[in-house]
């Protein structure tokens, strides 16, 4: 191998090294970031189902007063005991108020087509209950983004193993000593150094943790 066709080779391999050192520090640090992001993810979605399980309970709580009293209220009714009727009528939460009043509306003690109860009303709404929707929509948003950045960081950590890969071929092809050897060491570290850059440059990228 000529001399000059040697320092030619050398410097190839000096600048794969150098690039190909830069880039498996930079995906490694995406990596993490895009960890960091998957950790931050799954804490805000696990904190936010439990709020969802409290809150549904509070709903449920709320539903079964109202249903408790209701079921009270009817059965004094029906007795003629008018009086504790009315007490039990006073009783009812306010959420339960606008439903109530709604199914008295319908005529229910002599019409057919009045519902069954004020609970098959659209005014029986509980704000716990919606609370504890909007609380399952965003937790189940933020697994979703833990879950993205999972993949995102598996992407950037096959880089690190390619970038290290095109590393380990400019470091050895200063060890081979034909010259076909070592141009197809250096063009296949090349190769993969040039694909991987290409397939980070469509990876999203993260400014930090």
């Amino acid at each position: 191998m000529s001399a000059v066709s040697e320092r030619r080779l050398d410097w190839i391999a000096t600048v794969l090294l150098a690039l190909a050192t830069v880039a498996t520090a930079w995906s490694a640090y995406q990596s993490r970031t895009w960890t960091g992001e998957q950790s931050q993810g799954y804490s805000h979605a696990t904190a936010k189902r439990i709020a969802v399980n409290r809150t549904a309970a509070l709903a449920n709580r709320q539903v079964q007063i109202d249903v408790a009293t209701f079921i009270q209220w009817i059965d004094a009714r029906a007795h003629g005991d008018r009086g504790l009727a009315d007490f039990y009528r006073a009783r009812f939460r306010d959420e339960f108020k606008p439903a109530f009043n709604a199914w008295l509306a319908t005529k229910p003690f002599t019409s057919k087509d009045a519902p069954p109860t004020p609970f098959a009303l659209p005014q029986y709404r509980l704000k716990t209950a919606a609370e504890a929707d909007q609380l399952d929509s965003l937790a189940a948003a933020d697994s979703e983004r833990a879950k993205n950045a999972n993949q995102r960081a598996d992407n950037y950590m096959l880089a690190v193993v390619l970038f290290a890969s095109a590393l380990f071929f400019a470091g050895i092809s200063g060890k081979v000593q034909t010259r076909g050897a070592r141009l197809a060491i250096l063009g296949l570290g090349c190769v993969l150094f040039l694909g991987t850059v290409v397939l980070i440059a469509t990876f999203p990228v993260r400014a930090g943790i």
